[in-house]
């Protein structure tokens, strides 16, 4: 039978990153000893106050509808967490939980961008921002960066991209897969440019918490009430809590948009699991002292894998100071990078991530969110692996 597939479905690209974990859980169940690279998760546990709240919630039979919006004392907190670190004032009404952070990046694009409207991405990019961007039937305008800018934009380019068509600018830092940060500095002249436009800022703020070397997490909506207005912020509770399968995101947006979003998100997913909910509360309102253990191993970690990527012949690596991934360049191999990354699959049995995912094919994406023993034995073969090309 010749099965009908919408255009919308066949256009998309499935996700690599996926892919490539799901590959070498293949080759691992398969009895081969892979170092795995490519997930975008912490490797420590849940800390046990969460699960103990979720347990709790389970215990209590919290486990019906709640509304899709989410629970009040859930918005509530994100609200509070965004006045305590941010600085802004948003009212619960305008914080809509969901399905994790990527239901969160989907929902404000496909609530506010349509056929004809174009979304400016700089390169590289979190590989699901262009596909999104597809699906809502926009045009994904991608800017391209190098490691000599450390692949963030400037506001020159964002000037020139942006058309009359242009809706929406993503403002992604610390970055996915490169782990830059954007500067105060340069966060403002981005957001002054978007507020001069009249274009709307969708902020993925994801990584906040992740910071090293000294830098400072900026968010674009402290800067003025118009740069307030004109930002949706999306985050979610998966990199900084190790909450990535609990899939819980939340959004915060000016009121219209918020309320946009909440009419779309009962028609598709209706609420976040209700127990999960309460974790997410406890995750919000309780200690924060896991992070410091974290970011300490997370930077341990970052330090060796960079300076041995950097001591490979071919390889050439800016240290990441955000997020837990480096974004190590390959040109000077003279492989691209889905090659490069099959061949170091196969030989060499470490799974990384092609570049050409995120729309940089002459870099590769490891993720230091892995044991200090799972970097050394892959940095380990990654250099044989290198010498041998």
């Amino acid at each position: 039978m010749d099965y009908p597939i919408s255009s919308r479905a066949a256009s998309l690209a499935p996700s690599l990153t996926l892919a490539i974990s799901a590959k070498a859980k293949e080759l691992r169940a398969a009895g081969e000893d892979v170092i795995g690279f490519g997930a975008g998760e912490p490797d420590f546990d849940t800390p046990q106050h969460i699960k103990d709240a979720a347990a709790q919630a389970l215990a209590d039979g919290f486990t019906k509808y709640t509304p899709s919006s989410g629970i009040p004392e859930l918005r509530q907190a994100v609200a509070d967490k965004f006045q305590k670190d941010y600085g802004v004032e948003y009212e619960p009404s305008q914080v809509i939980v969901n399905c994790g952070g990527k239901h969160s990046c989907f929902n404000v694009i496909y609530a506010t961008c349509e056929a004809g409207d174009e979304v400016i991405i700089p390169a590289p990019y979190w590989l699901s921002y262009p596909e999104m961007a597809k699906l809502a039937g926009a045009k994904p305008v991608i800017l391209e960066t190098t490691d000599a800018t450390e692949f963030k934009v400037t506001p020159e380019q964002l000037r020139e991209a942006i058309t009359p068509n242009t809706k929406l600018f993503i403002l992604n830092s610390p970055s996915n897969p490169t782990g830059s940060v954007y500067t105060a500095d340069e966060i403002r002249a981005l957001g002054d440019v978007c507020v001069e436009k009249g274009v709307l800022i969708m902020s993925d703020d994801i990584y906040e918490k992740l910071i090293y070397d000294g830098a400072e997490f900026t968010s674009v909506t402290g800067f003025s009430e118009d740069h307030l207005a004109h930002t949706i912020i999306v985050h979610g509770l998966a990199k900084a809590y190790s909450m990535t399968g609990w899939r819980i995101g939340f959004l915060a947006a000016p009121k219209p948009i918020a309320q946009a979003i909440n009419a779309l998100q009962s028609h598709s997913t209706s609420n976040a699991t209700s127990f999960a909910q309460k974790g997410a509360v406890a995750a919000l309102n309780g200690p924060q002292d896991h992070l410091n253990d974290w970011l300490a191993k997370f930077d341990e970690r970052r330090r060796y894998a960079a300076e041995q990527l950097n001591a490979m012949p071919g390889i050439s690596c800016i240290n990441s100071k955000g997020a837990f991934y480096l974004f190590p360049n390959i040109a000077e191999t003279g492989l691209k990078s889905a090659e490069f990354c099959e061949r170091l699959l196969e030989q060499a049995k470490v799974a990384a991530v092609p570049g050409v995912a995120f729309g940089a094919d002459n870099n590769f994406r490891i993720s230091y969110a892995t044991s200090m023993e799972n970097i050394q034995t892959g940095m380990a073969r990654l250099e044989e692996f290198c010498k041998s090309l």
